[in-house]
């Protein structure tokens, strides 16, 4: 820092061209530091919050699946063929892309459940033909009936466990990378005939 005097002869301060490149150089050092902090926290943010997204949507989903299998009358195993569900006979291993849940007797009453393969989509039909789409970018989903132990079944018996394996992606969006997810889960019927 060099000393001078004004035309009025009192001494004021100034700063040479060195130091000023000094300090603007520390400045551009610090603001960049904090700039790429704040990317790198943004970036860490939107991984979470895909992870969250999907975290949410499996229990919602998979809490609804179960619910309505604990409570139902019956349940198939099968898959959709031009639209219309086909269940599995005995002999064929119980295992299919498509669950058919009798929540009554009553077997004009339904809740079916599909993955579609032409938009990798799972869905949900009802009995009035209502359809909702609960998860985009499924790669592939297998309901399956099994045994206590977790052997998959050749029959339809009462005691069944049904599992449901749904595997699905998320696509690469604004410096998150794509991500693909399993997801399992297991469940049985509360009241055997």
């Amino acid at each position: 820092m060099k000393t001078a005097l004004n035309n009025s002869g009192l001494r004021c301060r100034a700063f040479t061209l060195t130091e000023m490149m000094v300090a603007v150089t520390i400045l551009l050092l610090v603001v960049g530091g904090i700039l790429s902090a704040h990317m790198w926290g943004l970036r860490i943010s939107l991984f979470d919050q895909r992870k969250l997204v999907a975290t949410d949507w499996a229990r919602r989903t998979f809490g609804q699946i179960t619910e309505q299998v604990q409570e139902c009358n019956s349940v198939q195993v099968g898959s959709i063929t031009n639209g219309v569900f086909q269940g599995l006979l005995d002999g064929e291993p119980q295992q299919g892309s498509a669950l058919l849940i009798y929540p009554t007797a009553n077997t004009n009453t339904f809740i079916m459940y599909f993955v579609n393969g032409a938009d990798q989509t799972l869905r949900c039909t009802d009995t009035n033909g209502t359809t909702v789409i609960l998860a985009d970018s499924v790669t592939n989903g297998l309901f399956t009936a099994q045994d206590f132990s977790g052997n998959v079944l050749s029959s339809s018996l009462n005691n069944r466990v049904i599992n449901i394996s749904l595997g699905f992606y998320q696509p690469e969006s604004y410096q998150v990378d794509a991500d693909s997810y399993q997801l399992n889960t297991s469940v049985t019927r509360r009241a055997l005939q």
